[in-house]
């Protein structure tokens, strides 16, 4: 009862906070626009920081098309990059990935430390990048105990952390728990629980995530790049059909979203993901999974391409046949997945940025951070990827990916010789039962 009786002042602050986020809703029942929403006094507000050189080119135009200038220069500019880290290979498109994940980490975090700092919070920043840690250490040795398991074997040091590694992730986060409840201040309990919780949903919603895009990236190249991509053309014609022919309001939480650019979008990258696909699928340095060469030490991508991207003959519906005049097609049978995938991105993919919207609302702020100049924070660029990441690798494991030999092998290597002994026999006695073993010794 004490402590009900003195709740202190973070509680009335809060629902201050609530109840002037309510009053905005208008009376008949629409969002307040951007333009509309006025800054949390305890954010940063977001400001113009245009490279001058564009911002002298372009002081003649209105500030609808000086926007898109800047949007259009800048978005080739990191097309451009996305090309050259692909072509650097796979271990620098996962560090790209790591140095991604703390970004956004560090734009979210921000936001909550921007809004509450004034509360003196004890080790709020401290405990929140110290449980980032954490969980970086148990996803990236999970990684690597699946991945390289030739190589920790054969490295007495990463044997042992490996065959102790769920133990020491959780004695890690068991530390920072403790820490947290050592932190907790009377006057502001119900505020830091708050703030547990906002870094831990952090957590789920950015470093699961981009475990996930490793993942998909060691099946291959091509499962990386083509999501990203068509999340990338969905954003990208959604905005150019949004702007010259949006007239239809989409969703209120976005109010400059319209049906005509999110319909445009749609089909625009189907269209785009079929084209990529059938570019991607030809090369095996794409369509390879990523594998660790323990001889070399290094990542190889080298393999005999699977049926899947292999190219093959699909008879036309007998509709399609009177339209076109075609009776049969050739094409990579991934193809037909990237329909999925880019429908994917196209019309579940922007819910992940109404979701970063409705999140930006509650704290009355435009942009994660102000990092690429009409674009915002690297969060305000990667908010749909990250569902499109969880999809993929849902997608693949439901429906593409199937026993790897070369894994099995690897764990089997890492067994006992008695263990590989007994494996070995049973095998043995399930071909002869099978009848392949004595059919393999009389060929012989």
């Amino acid at each position: 009862m004490t402590e009900l009786r003195h709740r202190g002042p973070t509680e009335k602050d809060l629902l201050q906070q609530q109840q002037e986020s309510e009053s905005e809703v208008r009376t008949d029942g629409e969002a307040p626009s951007d333009s509309e929403i006025k800054p949390d006094p305890g954010v940063p507000p977001t400001v113009d920081d245009t490279p001058e050189v564009l911002s002298k080119a372009l002081s003649g135009m209105s500030s609808r098309w000086k926007n898109w200038w800047v949007r259009g220069i800048l978005t080739l500019a990191m097309i451009s990059f996305f090309f050259i880290i692909i072509y650097l290979g796979p271990m620098v498109l996962m560090m790209i990935v790591l140095c991604v994940q703390i970004k956004c980490f560090h734009e979210i975090i921000m936001i909550g430390y921007s809004v509450y700092h004034s509360y003196h919070l004890p080790w709020f920043r401290t405990l929140s990048w110290y449980f980032l840690l954490c969980v970086n250490y148990f996803f990236y040795g999970e990684t690597v105990t699946d991945y390289f398991s030739a190589l920790v074997q054969r490295e007495e040091p990463l044997r042992i952390l490996s065959k102790y590694h769920r133990f020491i992730s959780f004695t890690l986060y068991l530390t920072g728990f403790c820490m947290f409840v050592l932190s907790l201040v009377k006057k502001h309990y119900r505020l830091q629980f708050y703030m547990f919780g906002w870094t831990h949903v952090t957590l789920l919603i950015v470093v699961t995530q981009s475990h996930l895009i490793i993942h998909n990236l060691f099946e291959g190249m091509i499962w990386f790049i083509v999501p990203i991509s068509c999340v990338i053309c969905n954003d990208i014609m959604a905005y150019m059909f949004g702007f010259f022919f949006g007239r239809t309001p989409l969703i209120k939480l976005s109010p400059k979203k319209t049906w005509e650019g999110f319909i445009g979008g749609f089909f625009a990258t189907v269209v785009f993901g079929l084209l990529l696909s059938y570019v991607m699928a030809g090369w095996r340095y794409f369509v390879c999974p990523v594998e660790f060469n323990n001889d070399s030490n290094r990542f190889e991508v080298d393999c005999e391409p699977s049926d899947l991207f292999q190219l093959q003959d699909y008879t036309l519906p007998s509709v399609l046949q009177s339209l076109i005049g075609w009776e049969t097609v050739r094409i990579y049978p991934f193809q037909i997945h990237s329909v999925a995938l880019s429908a994917f991105a196209s019309l579940m993919g922007p819910f992940g940025g109404f979701f970063a919207s409705g999140f930006k609302r509650a704290f009355k702020i435009k942009d994660f951070a102000n990092t690429i100049p009409g674009h915002g924070g690297i969060m305000d660029r990667f908010d749909c990827q990250y569902l499109m990441a969880t999809f993929v690798n849902v997608y693949i494991g439901s429906f593409i990916r199937g026993p790897n030999p070369s894994r099995v092998m690897q764990q089997l290597l890492a067994l006992r010789l008695d263990q590989q002994l007994h494996i070995f026999n049973t095998l043995r006695a399930h071909l002869i039962e099978k009848g392949l073993l004595s059919a393999i010794e009389e060929a012989a």
